[in-house]
């Protein structure tokens, strides 16, 4: 014969509000609500949680208290499998509503957890964050979607295969993010990262992803840079009316803008920059690159095998120093301005259009 331990290990949690002072491992046997406060309180280390796909809801008027409080500096913990919901909504980006003001918050924004994972948790309608464990030391977010909350969408070290969606603060901020996709619709970012691999981030005002290291991101933003990195690769950026995408070092990127600059980048190399009426790419040295715009196609100290094109009246491509095997061309203006110019090639729409300083070995 078992003894009920025996068969079920874990203790039971079917009324909140609810603390948890003991280590060991916990499970909802039912849908949880609570009128205001804290529905369930984590106040000691080695704890699992099991939502067991079970809902925790706050009728609390005004937005206070938490789903899920963890208390400061504790470690190794594992909340699962559920749902936390508020009544909180968007409405023209300001947030307000009934039920909790965060809904999974570590440590009170301060004292954060280590070894803490959230995996499988959906929360919505938060006055002001959704999943916060705290940027700091071993916390995980996988696989966890986070809809309307007033500050921070989710934020902790690694953040794995989540969403968080109309966000008034980052949507998705760790050190380390992986294929997540970010929105927010205020000043802040769509995804912050130190390194963002497979991610989109939108922002209506501000930059769509920052990363230090950006590896095949797509950024947009309606006002802002689309994509801002220090290196990025194999990434997209996109912007209405300012940078399409900025990067220190931009490899097999493509950036554009309706009225700013397509592609900014120190070292741009088998890049593709457009822009309306700004730069389509600029760089201090352009390698196999192509840049579009009415203004000036591509822009360089030095461009190597590129290709510049002004629809306008402007430059099709602008080498301030050097340009080797590029070509330019625009409606109007200079298909290809440079000081010295080798294996180059402009023209215009009226016919051969350069403008060089010294060329060199240029076709007839």
């Amino acid at each position: 014969m078992k003894t009920l331990d025996q068969i079920e290990a874990r203790t039971p949690i079917s009324s909140a509000p609810f603390t948890i002072s003991n280590p060991g491992s916990y499970y909802l046997t039912t849908n949880l609500t609570v009128s205001g406060g804290d529905a369930i309180t984590i106040a000691a280390s080695g704890v699992t949680l099991d939502l067991s796909g079970f809902t925790i809801t706050s009728t609390a008027p005004g937005a206070a208290g938490n789903g899920i409080l963890i208390n400061s500096a504790l470690r190794n913990l594992a909340i699962l499998n559920g749902f936390i919901q508020g009544g909180v909504t968007n409405n023209g980006g300001v947030y307000s509503g009934s039920g909790f003001g965060n809904g999974i918050l570590a440590g009170g924004f301060s004292g954060y957890p280590q070894n803490a994972r959230v995996n499988g948790v959906s929360v919505t309608g938060c006055l002001y964050s959704g999943i916060y464990l705290g940027n700091g030391d071993s916390t995980v977010v996988d696989s966890c979607t986070v809809r309307t909350a007033g500050s921070y969408g989710i934020v902790a070290t690694t953040i794995k295969a989540s969403v968080a969606m109309d966000c008034g603060g980052d949507a998705i901020y760790g050190s380390q993010v992986t294929d997540c996709r970010g929105e927010c619709t205020g000043s802040s970012y769509g995804v912050n990262a130190s390194v963002a691999e497979n991610c989109s981030g939108f922002s209506t005002s501000s930059h769509g992803v920052v990363a230090t290291t950006a590896l095949n991101c797509y950024g947009y933003s309606s006002s802002a840079t689309g994509l801002n990195a220090s290196t990025a690769g194999n990434c997209q950026g996109g912007s209405t009316n300012g940078v399409g995408l900025n990067a220190n070092t931009a490899l097999n990127c493509y950036g554009a803008s309706t009225s700013g600059v397509g592609l900014n980048a120190n070292t741009a190399q088998n890049c593709q920059g457009n822009s309306s009426t700004d730069i389509g790419l600029t760089a201090i040295m352009a390698q196999n690159c192509q840049g579009n715009s009415n203004y000036i196609g591509l822009h360089a100290t030095s461009a190597q095998t590129c290709y510049g094109t002004a629809t306008g009246g402007g430059i099709g491509l602008y080498a301030v120093y050097i340009a080797i095997g590029c070509y330019g061309y625009t409606g109007s203006g200079t298909g290809l301005q440079s000081f010295i110019a080798n294996s180059c090639f402009g023209r215009n729409s009226s016919g051969i259009a350069q403008a060089i300083v010294w060329p060199s070995n240029m076709p007839p």
